[in-house]
């Protein structure tokens, strides 16, 4: 007999079944939920600290340099060079904070006991204290970033003297990273043509499927089992090892019948290919699992295979046509190797996946967009999946049950 919670009404088991559920969801949803945050956070932020920090100020030291002897004015008869650690290459200033800074290059007050490439521990001033360095020169480092020296002779270095200070950066969050990717050259046609290769590319074979499942469900021919047999063996074949092979065969045969290795039709009959062992399979567990009356009572009535197809099938397996439109669909749409093979990088052909990895750059330097990028290019996929969902359960669960 099992114990039941009576303020929950639930058994033990029931319980614990639940909480398992609660918490394979919540490590499955885990890395979305922080590759969302993620694509949230400031871009130098997400370079140096994880999602999980996001809410805390980032502690890290850095590196200043002062301005040349050609950027210092006159004022009041003192030479002042000034600035701001802070400033971005596009002139715009990071809201960040100096917490400490230490000398470098300015040894006369403090105690300093590191050199040039020691950054670490730097405690010996706080932002905003005016140092007076061992030429009479005065530095001052304020808590915004911006910075003065002051002296009563000009000063005559040819670059910028580098100095170390630590830098306390508040969580900040904003849609940079999505705006990057978006304003990105050419990624509103990388859209287009994805859509171009995604729709064609899900629907023909979803076609081609389809008719094949109903012969071979309903259907008597010779070699029907052995040909079913074969079509379920290419599920195994990985589809790296085919790729070759078949731009081979395009480069061979494509001009005959008008379709070109780096074309739309050649990569939707190579999509189709690699879709169809499944969408055969799927569906003709489905369209076997429907009851034989109906098909025998259209039959009695005279209706043709067509007929019983058009009429009676496709209306009744509504269900598995969506489950596999929608593996289909998230495939293609992801899919960056075929598209590398069959489609040429023009921006007239180029897709998303593609164009995201150009983003990255040769070395990955920027690979923070792919955060953003990743929702953006998911966008699509999440409007087919929901717009489809209550059909999603049932296609999957065809087949399982057979009607008499």
């Amino acid at each position: 007999m099992s114990t039941r919670i009576p303020f929950l009404n639930l058994t033990v088991g029931g319980l614990i079944a639940r909480a398992t559920l609660i918490l394979i969801v919540v490590v499955w949803t885990l890395p979305t939920f922080g590759l969302l945050i993620s694509s949230l956070r400031d871009p130098d932020q997400l370079r140096i600290s994880g999602w999980w920090t996001s809410l805390t100020p980032t502690v890290r030291n850095e590196r200043g340099r002062t301005g040349a002897m050609d950027s210092q004015v006159e004022r009041d008869g003192q030479y002042v060079i000034s600035g701001n650690v802070f400033t971005r290459e596009d002139g715009t200033i990071a809201g960040y904070n100096v917490a400490t800074f230490g000398a470098g290059f300015l040894p006369a007050s403090g105690t300093v006991e590191y050199g040039p490439n020691e950054a670490e521990g730097i405690r010996d001033y706080n932002a905003g204290d005016s140092i007076t360095l061992e030429d009479g020169s005065v530095f001052t480092l304020n808590r915004d970033g911006s910075y003065e020296w002051v002296s009563s002779t000009a000063f005559e270095h040819d670059r910028g003297r580098q100095f170390f200070y630590v830098a306390e950066i508040p969580p900040t969050f904003s849609l940079q990273n999505y705006i990057a990717v978006m304003q990105s050259e050419a990624m509103d046609q990388a859209f287009l043509n994805t859509l171009t290769v995604t729709v064609p590319a899900t629907i023909i074979p979803i076609a081609i499927a389809a008719f094949a499942a109903y012969a071979f469900s309903w259907m008597e021919f010779p070699g029907r089992q052995i040909l079913f047999a074969v079509v379920v063996g290419l599920l195994v074949v990985p589809l790296q090892m085919s790729l070759i092979p078949l731009l081979r065969l395009y480069n061979q045969f494509g001009d005959l019948f008008g379709v070109a290795s780096k074309s739309y039709p050649g990569i939707w009959l190579a999509h189709t290919g690699f879709g169809l062992p499944l969408a055969i399979y799927l569906l003709r567990n489905y369209i076997g699992g429907l009851p034989r009356e109906i098909i025998e009572s259209a039959k009695i009535d005279g209706a043709s295979h067509f007929q019983i197809f058009v009429r009676l099938i496709l209306p009744l397996s509504i269900p598995a046509l969506a489950s596999f439109a929608i593996f289909q669909f998230l495939w293609v749409w992801n899919d960056l190797l075929v598209a590398l093979v069959f489609l040429s990088k023009d921006p007239s052909q180029i897709v998303m996946t593609s164009k995201i990895r150009e983003l990255l750059g040769s070395r990955a330097e920027s690979w923070e967009i792919l955060t953003s990028s990743a929702f953006i290019s998911m966008a699509v996929p999440l409007i087919v999946f929901f717009s489809l969902q209550r059909y999603f359960v049932r296609g999957l669960l065809a087949g399982s049950v057979k009607g008499g």
